[in-house]
């Protein structure tokens, strides 16, 4: 007589959940473990050092809005920071982890953002999977520490709740409110949230009057969209900026100068590599359109149109491109995949050899993911990124003096010695729409003759600079001033008598 086996509950819900693991599924785990190691980098942006500085203020002050005391140019004026909440994140994130810690920030959020982009669109994981990494590859394009992640992060969760609602008719909106929220304390780009949800419904308007599309949104619903984005605009001003905070983003567009001097708001130069996810991105979108053979609604054009005019206004809108692009793509393939009857079956359930080789791979992915991003947070790797985008050992040199006085210095490096050299306070840094009123005397300090005038207006004592600029140059060539340190990088110039 044969006894039974009695297998406990807890091993066959183990078991249950490991022949659930289909190879698609295996396959989906795999490429958003990809997608995390592609936006895993060695942290150097330069406005992540200032973003960390006053996430730092802002802890030790409880001052969100705060005025000035990293530059002298500025002291005393009052910078509305429209980051606070991000660059407290962030501060934490470095005390707790150091550049791990930002280097996870950017992944996670990345690659978070690109699971909302997965969910928003439709098709096999093979499919998006293959769409997913060159629009992961044009978001990627400003992927940094600094807050302007979230901004990605939150506007691919926002056209997930709206191609969701659009395309399964489930309602979400009641969040809409607290993700714009959150996005208005975390970045000024909260604004491209509203330009979304304005696009969206416009194209959804569009498709009701003029019968567009499958299955326009009820009127009822559109109506509710709209309370809700009403709603959420009376929750903006709960926020240390108060109402300057619907200022903010037309400010920062409205400053002088900005596109012409500062690259990530110029148009992308499309020879450029960091530019090539997009042209791939946008040659894939026509591929889509052209193997499904159908017309695109009014809420897909507004949101293509929109999204591809400001991408090629400015690099840093590349993501927002990404944004809108992905879901419509992948929905556009998986039409004409499905015309086709080319279809991956879904299992439900899998062959356990199947399982063994799916935890295997996922395993060896996985491990090929922590020795990245070991390598990429690794002492020796972050020192030898830092000291060839910054100047590591003219600030040690300024730092180790008794050198007093106004410094002038490189834009690019005004973050860096905010955070590295602070008994001197900069001329300059990322922070632009504090320096609108100097940007223009710096471009003119740094290239033309004029630099004296310039350094005579700001009572200029100390200049750290490119070692290889016209402005070394002129500057060595003057009895005014002497050179006290030079490496291949920087030197530091100190005016005579001081």
């Amino acid at each position: 007589m044969r006894t039974a086996i009695r297998v406990p509950s807890e091993y066959r819900s183990l078991m249950s959940f490991l022949l659930g693991l289909t190879t698609e599924r295996a396959a989906a785990i795999i490429v958003f473990l990809l997608l995390f190691a592609m936006a895993a980098r060695v942290s150097v942006d330069p406005d992540m050092w200032w973003h960390l500085r006053l996430g730092e203020h802002i802890v030790e002050s409880g001052q969100p809005v705060y005025t000035d005391v990293f530059s002298h140019s500025q002291a005393g004026k009052s910078h509305r920071n429209h980051s606070w909440l991000s660059q407290v994140f962030m501060h934490g994130l470095w005390r707790l982890a150091g550049h791990l810690g930002l280097t996870v920030f950017v992944a996670a959020l990345g690659s978070a953002g690109m699971v909302f982009l997965y969910r928003a669109g439709r098709g096999s994981i093979y499919m998006q999977g293959f769409v997913l990494i060159f629009g992961a590859a044009c978001a990627a394009a400003f992927w940094s520490p600094r807050p302007q992640m979230l901004t990605f992060f939150f506007g691919a969760v926002l056209i997930f709740l709206l191609f969701d609602l659009k395309r399964n008719g489930r309602d979400r909106l009641r969040a809409l409110p607290l993700l714009l929220w959150f996005w208005g304390n975390c970045h000024g780009g909260y604004i491209m949230g509203f330009v979304l949800i304005g696009a969206f419904a416009l194209g959804e308007v569009t498709n009701s009057a003029f019968a567009l599309g499958d299955s326009p949104l009820p009127s009822r619903i559109i109506r509710k969209l709209i309370v809700m984005t009403l709603l959420s605009l009376a929750l903006m001003p709960l926020n240390p900026l108060g109402l300057d905070i619907f200022v903010i983003p037309f400010d920062t567009i409205g400053i002088s100068g900005l596109r012409q001097y500062i690259q990530e708001w110029q148009s992308p130069d499309l020879s450029q590599p960091f530019t090539w996810g997009f042209v791939i991105l946008l040659l894939l979108l026509a591929g889509a359109l052209m193997a499904s053979r159908r017309r695109l609604d009014a809420t897909e054009c507004v949101l293509l149109g929109g999204s591809f005019c400001l991408a090629l206004l400015s690099g840093r809108n590349l993501p927002f491109f990404a944004i809108a692009a992905v879901p419509i793509t992948t929905q556009l393939f998986d039409e004409a995949l499905t015309r086709r009857g080319w279809s991956f079956p879904r299992r439900k359930r899998e062959q356990p050899h199947r399982v063994a080789i799916n935890l295997i791979l996922i395993v060896l992915v996985a491990i090929g993911v922590l020795l990245h991003l070991t390598y990429v947070s690794d002492d020796d790797t972050v020192a030898a990124a830092v000291s060839q985008n910054w100047p590591v050992e003219a600030v040690r040199q300024l730092n180790a003096s008794a050198l007093q006085g106004n410094l002038f210095n490189n834009y690019n490096w005004g973050g860096y010695l905010i955070f590295t050299a602070r008994q001197h306070p900069v001329f300059i840094d990322g922070r632009t729409d504090l320096h609108r009123e100097t940007l223009a005397d710096y471009v003119s300090a740094l290239g033309t003759k004029g630099w004296s005038d310039i350094f005579e207006k700001w009572d200029i004592s100390i200049a750290l600079i490119d070692s290889s600029s016209y402005l070394a140059a002129q500057l060595e060539a003057s009895s005014a001033w002497r050179r006290e340190y030079t490496d291949e990088m920087a030197s530091i110039f100190v005016r005579s008598g001081l």
